[in-house]
């Protein structure tokens, strides 16, 4: 014989109210350790007036940024 508790105004038995608190519990780890996406974007804004100011800036610091990796090396 289960023991039942009443929620809600329906009969619940004490083994499904531990496998709704067990699943619950899981669903909340799970999307807890789910993680944060990458910014893309690392550094302050670049304020550029035009499309190709700001394409120009990007390509340049992408360019120091290898140098810099193979300067490392």
């Amino acid at each position: 014989m289960v023991a039942t508790y009443t929620v809600f105004g329906r009969e619940v038995g004490s083994h499904v109210l531990s496998m709704i608190t067990l699943g619950t519990m899981g669903v909340i780890g799970a999307v807890s350790m789910g993680g944060k996406q990458k910014a893309k974007q690392e550094g302050p804004p670049i304020n550029a007036t035009s499309k190709d100011e700001e394409k120009f800036i990007q390509d340049f610091i992408e360019k120091a940024n290898k140098e810099e990796e193979k300067a490392k090396h």
